[in-house]
């Protein structure tokens, strides 16, 4: 898990290697084990190395092999590079490392751009080839890892953080006033390839951009999961799916222990990260580090799950770490956490992940964690209400139950001249939904929820919050073979038992079954979703600040209504509303226009 930035200049000047050269600084945090740069005339590669795999300088980048014409930067892992290694050595290739690195850049040699169909990981790189000067951009197939582009007519930039785009200088930094109604309506979800920022985009999931020297822009989607049913299966039983998503999970966990340093366990107590820890404990790994986070009480909401993260470890003889948030510690907390992210993300959780990630740092450098599962196994609740709704009524069932407010209700809030003409939100649902691939309403619920929230909201989240500690984090409910399973399980047996009903029956006799019959629980943070004190004077000082006043996005009456009442106002998904516009302009003040 590393940092990357670079440059292709296209119009003959040589790459603004300065710039490059701020752009990979700016990610320090990610990447705190190493830094290079390379330069060739039109192109720049910059690098902040995380050493996971290949801890000697061998594994450093940007790695370049004059001998194959290529340079490649890197941020993943691909968890199968010891088998493609063996593949390509019968292929006549020959490694100076030990690096999944390398196997990248001798894949790319060998297969092409095709070569990310081999790839069983999470990644994100960039390669120049030296003689034609054609850039390859790729990203993983579930976007678990970033990659984000500031494209004009003279160059193209590229990062693995949206703030590396912006230490580079001159992007342009306006409002996307689509990207806007997307965040007002779709849960704070800002779909690729759009951001809140005009200027500058970022490379949606499973898509490979080839950019030749003249500008000439070519995506490939390489992948793209099935929500029906496979005939293969029609007579299985629901042991059968059971027993096959187990299996599944079991691979997933088991390939993501691959690594030259200790992976530890991010153990909310709930099902799903209990579930990685008893896979792990199933396969005879000892002395596990297990990592939980607690807050103190608010508004009547408990802020902490220790109950069951301690009956978990115990019964699996962890090395648990129960971490106690100090309330000194959540309000200086908070404008950290704002800072690390690369887009704004409205859930209070991102708080909980960044000071977890600050601590869980000091122990270890990669984590398992049980992320995904609710999207790709229907855990939510929104998803109840599409069984049974007609294939063709389901864009409006789901818009119903999933936005947080709907296109009348958006002149409201926003001031006239950020409000769009048409209701983009429904316009892309619809697009979404339409396509093929998708049995029933829920099926196409959950098929957008896994390629398109799940990615800008929690994957990201994540990944954001543990990389501005270094500290790499690994999902295997995103493993892309256990999602290809998960989309041709039948919807009823996944919203069976109040929600992920195959995954808990499958759980039965592996996990303690208080985690599975508990009552659903998140990241608990309090006194964020029940604003009140100093957190409700922050919300306050960022939305009355002179920088909210000049931008003007929100109605002055609709904020001074949602101040008087905090935590009256809820979205549809029963967010707190105020938080969701004081968050915007916290971002905005603090990423973007910083005093």
């Amino acid at each position: 898990m590393c940092g990357l930035a670079g440059e292709l200049r296209l119009d003959g000047q040589r790459a603004d290697v300065p710039a490059v050269d701020r752009m990979t600084a700016c990610q320090a945090h990610r990447g705190p084990d190493g830094d290079g740069l390379w330069a060739r005339g039109p192109v720049a590669f910059g690098h902040r190395r995380l050493s996971i795999i290949d801890l000697s300088e061998r594994g450093a980048q940007p790695m370049v092999d004059p001998h194959l014409g290529l340079t490649v930067v890197f941020n993943g892992i691909v968890y199968n590079h010891r088998q493609l290694r063996a593949e390509l050595e019968r292929s006549g290739h020959r490694f100076f490392s030990t690096s999944d690195t390398e196997v990248v850049l001798r894949a790319y040699a060998e297969w092409g751009t095709r070569c990310v169909d081999r790839f069983l990981g999470m990644f994100a790189f960039a390669i120049v080839e030296h003689a034609s000067g054609r850039l390859v951009l790729a990203r993983d197939r579930l976007g678990i890892k970033p990659l984000y582009v500031d494209a004009r007519p003279d160059r193209i930039r590229f990062a693995s953080t949206l703030q590396a785009l912006l230490a580079g200088g001159g992007a342009d930094t306006s409002i996307d006033r689509t990207a806007l109604a997307h965040y007002m309506t779709f849960h704070s979800v800002v779909p690729a390839p759009r951001t809140i920022l005009t200027g500058i985009r970022k490379l949606p999931p499973a898509t490979v951009r080839v950019v030749e020297p003249d500008g000439t822009v070519r995506d490939t989607v390489y992948w793209r999961p099935e929500f029906t049913r496979d005939d293969d299966r029609r007579n299985w039983t629901a042991r059968d799916w059971e027993e096959g998503l187990l299996e599944k999970l079991r691979i997933a966990v088991d390939r993501r222990m691959v690594s030259d340093v200790p992976v530890g366990v991010l153990l909310s107590g709930g099902i799903d990260s209990s579930l990685v820890v008893a896979l792990l404990a199933e396969k005879g790994q000892t002395g596990l580090a297990t990592f939980s986070i607690g807050f103190d009480s608010a508004g009547g909401e408990s802020g902490d799950e220790f109950e069951y993260s301690t009956l978990v470890a115990e019964r699996f003889g962890t090395d648990h770490h129960r971490i106690r948030i100090d309330s000194a510690r959540l309000l200086p907390g908070i404008g950290a956490a704002v800072a690390a992210m690369s887009e704004p993300m409205v859930s209070h959780d991102c708080v909980a992940f960044h000071l977890l990630g600050e601590d869980v740092s000091k122990s270890v450098k990669v984590v398992q964690s049980g992320q995904g599962a609710d999207e790709v196994l229907g855990g939510y609740d929104w998803y109840p209400p599409l069984a049974g709704v007609a294939r063709s009524d389901a864009v409006e069932a789901y818009s119903r139950v999933f936005f947080d407010r709907r296109w009348p209700a958006m002149a409201d809030v926003l001031e006239p001249e950020w409000l769009l003409e048409e209701d983009a939100p429904t316009a892309f649902i619809r697009e979404q939904f339409a396509a093929p691939g998708a049995e029933t309403a829920v099926d196409a619920a959950l098929r957008n929820d896994t390629t398109v929230m799940l990615v800008d909201d929690p994957v990201k989240r994540v990944d954001n919050m543990t990389m501005a500690w270094g500290l790499e984090a690994r999902v295997p409910f995103l493993d892309h073979e256990l999602v290809e399973f998960a989309g041709r399980i039948p919807p009823e047996l996944k919203l069976a038992d109040g929600g992920k009903g195959v995954l808990k029956r499958a759980a039965r006799g592996v996990v303690p079954d208080e985690v599975i019959d508990r009552t659903k629980g998140y990241f608990p943070v309090p006194a964020i979703r029940q604003l009140d004190g100093p957190y409700l004077e922050r919300v306050r000082d960022a939305l009355t600040d002179p920088a909210a006043k000049r931008r003007g996005l929100f109605r002055p009456d609709a904020v001074e209504r949602m101040l008087r009442d905090p935590n009256g106002a809820r979205t549809t998904l029963g967010s707190n509303a105020l938080w969701q516009l004081a968050l915007l302009e916290m971002w905005l003040q603090e990423v973007v226009d910083p005093r």
